[in-house]
């Protein structure tokens, strides 16, 4: 009887074992997605800013701006 508790016991471990491997996982895959959105979101904060840089010399050239 206590054997078989005892494999139970056991047997819920493992399982809680792969579960936890399972999320790990899941974790790193997660993490390394949210790297490459958060690039590139700052690729997109670049351009915007080279874009505004843009802008505001053009103002400037035709002298739309007040400098």
């Amino acid at each position: 009887m206590a054997n078989d508790t005892d494999n139970l016991v056991l047997e819920h471990l493992r399982a809680i074992r792969s579960d936890l491997d399972d999320l790990k996982a899941d974790m790193h895959d997660m993490k390394v997605r949210l790297t490459a959105v958060e690039e590139g979101l700052a690729g997109v904060h670049r351009r915007l800013d080279r874009l505004d840089q843009r802008v505001d010399r053009i103002e400037r050239r035709l002298q739309l701006a007040e400098t």
